[in-house]
């Protein structure tokens, strides 16, 4: 019998894996490819400061290439639970559609390619034309320190290599098959802080108010734009997304007024020219007459792209062998696990259709689980086949 990638996704909502929790949902995986033959690591990772995460790695086959897949078995909280109409972690299927906090972002991908790889693994006697990995973590929702990026380090220090990786987020905007992600636009935060002389309101001539010198720096930031894109990745974009003088009292004028900020920057950019960028335009606006500092936040997102070639023609094949139709590569959304993995191999991200993640009643059609388990089997084929 094939596996059920619908059983396996249900299963694995029922585990109430929020993060960081393991909740069940390793112990589970760590069973089903056990017993199918597949070598299973369970590792935690530690952070000082951060909460302990556990992740596991499996794979089938010794020989090259190996192809990885990716995911995280972590889930954000369900929020009220009385406003879901099927209990968030109940797993429960009506009309066709499985109902549950990770149903599609991801515990859906990770039951599919789950089920492809125990499918591929049996036809092939447990003996594939190289080797499958699973790179599973349970941080992706959280500060993703201690899950996908120690997990891959961890494999590299113990000779592991991976040649290509697909990683299971929800890719598709609408339907399934309408959209690969090919890679990322990075992500850098900062704040602006502009100071000035604290006084009264009455005499303006005694303070120097720094909420004039930050409108007029915000202003420049959002003059002109930080650049125009390229052929796979829309322009960078820079987004004020708090202004505050932290000032309770109206006839005081502020000492200091801070604005906070976060960029999704292309691969233009590096995160050390983007900052170089961002500071000569904030010098310039401010000249002699503004005091202003910036302070940036480290960063684990930079932007990638895997490029179009051979790789992503073997899993846009495979979309187009099962359903029909040509996926648009993108490079659109926020950041994923892929950030990591693209320092060991190339890596895009295919998925199922992510318009209820995160969401009070997140859920997935039956159908396109199934859909999805073919379209990774049939990547398999392909890529072992070439």
């Amino acid at each position: 019998m094939p596996a059920d990638p619908v059983a396996i996704t249900r299963d694995l909502i029922r585990c109430p894996s929020v993060t960081p929790a393991e909740g069940g949902a390793l112990a589970y995986l760590e069973r089903i490819l056990g017993g199918a033959g597949f070598t299973v690591e369970r590792v935690t990772f530690s952070e000082p400061g951060h909460d302990d995460v556990e992740n596991l790695y499996a794979r089938i086959g010794t020989a090259a290439p190996n192809f990885a897949f990716a995911g995280h078995t972590d889930v954000v909280p369900p929020g009220d639970e009385a406003r879901w109409t099927h209990r968030p972690f109940a797993g429960d299927i009506a009309d066709g559609v499985l109902y549950g906090r990770g149903a599609v972002d991801m515990k859906g991908g990770i039951g599919c390619f789950v089920a492809a790889a125990l499918d591929y693994a049996a036809a092939c006697g447990g003996k594939p034309k190289g080797s499958i990995s699973l790179l599973i973590t349970g941080d992706e929702e959280g500060v993703s320190v201690n899950g996908t990026v120690k997990l891959l380090a961890w494999a590299a220090a113990r000779g592991e290599t991976f040649d290509h990786c697909v990683v299971g987020e929800p890719s598709n905007s609408d339907t399934m098959a309408d959209t690969i992600k090919i890679g990322r636009r990075g992500s850098q935060n900062g704040t602006l802080i502009v100071t000035g002389t604290q006084g009264h309101v009455a005499y303006p001539e005694r303070a120097d108010n720094p909420v004039r010198g930050i409108v007029a720096l915000i202003s420049a930031l959002q003059a002109e734009p930080l650049d125009h894109g390229n052929e796979h990745f829309d322009p960078s974009n820079l987004e004020f997304t708090s202004v505050d003088v932290g000032n309770p009292t109206v006839n005081v004028i502020p000492g200091e007024a801070r604005a906070r900020f976060n960029i999704r920057f292309n691969d233009i950019h590096t995160q050390a020219s983007l900052r170089a960028l961002v500071e000569s335009r904030v010098a310039k606006a401010a000249g002699e007459r503004i005091r202003w500092q910036i302070r940036w936040e480290p960063s684990n997102a930079d932007a990638f792209l895997t490029a179009p070639g051979p790789f992503v023609d073997v899993v846009r094949g495979a979309v187009n062998d099962v359903t029909g139709k040509v996926p648009a590569l993108s490079t659109t959304g926020g950041t994923s696990d892929a950030r990591f993995v693209k320092n060991y191999c190339p890596v895009v991200e295919f998925g199922l259709v992510n318009r209820t993640m995160h969401k009070v009643d997140e859920c997935v059609a039956t159908a396109d689980l199934l859909t999805l388990t073919a379209i990774y089997r049939r990547m398999l084929e392909r890529y072992f086949a070439s």
